[in-house]
């Protein structure tokens, strides 16, 4: 199917894993219509060979069946991880009339692993922020990296461009185009986010502690998904 790339899949990630915190349940309904669905996502249905609705479901046929691999080696040890997002996915959506109300619902079911590592770690991200960036991929990392970092930073931290670069910039081959990328996503992030605190000194960014985008809230996750909670983070 190809490798997933882009925006599209980025936001339909986030779609999925904050639907299956909210219902606790893997299988997930994706709408009574295409156009519902995009709604969803912020993206407003146009056909054609290069239209949103044409992109989008040829990025969720990459993202669905997309087998995600980790490695981690050294000269004493060697680990392997697989994980795929979803087991089962049906589309009923009509392209040629995205406003139509399918006979069979649209529905995607997660994997085991996926769906539990959702919501025994969960760290909220806001769908109207991720909206407000969809037309920049890094943006949407940015984001989410920021959500999940200052979900737990108790004290001032700096990561420096290169190892950022690492982590996000494969679109960049040298750091300092990659760099001023990301101070631009960083100002509009903060427009949908004012209470980030950063900095950008030469040569490194400094995150400060603040209130994470989205309220904590107490966990209402069935305690039979949540594990044993001594078990480590």
């Amino acid at each position: 199917m190809g490798i997933p790339y882009g925006s599209y899949p980025r936001l339909v990630l986030a779609w999925l894993t904050s639907e299956a915190v909210r219902t606790k349940s893997p299988e997930l309904e994706l709408g009574d219509s295409l156009t519902a669905f995009m709604d969803e996502l912020g993206l407003t249905p146009t056909g054609g060979r290069w239209g949103t609705i044409t992109r989008l479901r040829e990025q969720m046929k990459r993202l669905f069946s997309a087998r995600i691999s980790a490695v981690r080696e050294d000269e004493d040890r060697f680990q392997f991880s697989a994980l795929q997002v979803a087991s089962e996915v049906d589309l009923w959506w009509d392209p040629k009339r995205p406003d139509q109300a399918a006979v069979f619902g649209s529905t995607v079911r997660l994997t085991e692993p996926f769906f539990e590592e959702i919501v025994r770690r969960p760290v909220p991200v806001d769908m109207r922020a991720l909206r407000t960036l969809k037309k920049s991929p890094l943006g949407l990392d940015l984001y989410t990296w920021l959500t999940y970092r200052l979900s737990y930073l108790k004290d001032p931290t700096e990561i420096s461009w290169q190892d950022l670069h690492m982590q996000f910039g494969a679109d960049y081959n040298r750091v300092r185009d990659f760099t001023q990328k990301v101070k631009r996503e960083l100002n509009k992030i903060s427009t949908v986010w004012p209470g980030l605190r950063y900095e950008t000194p030469r040569g490194r960014l400094r995150l400060y502690p603040c209130p994470p985008h989205v309220d904590r809230v107490e966990s209402a996750v069935p305690e039979d998904l949540l594990g044993d909670p001594d078990a480590g983070d």
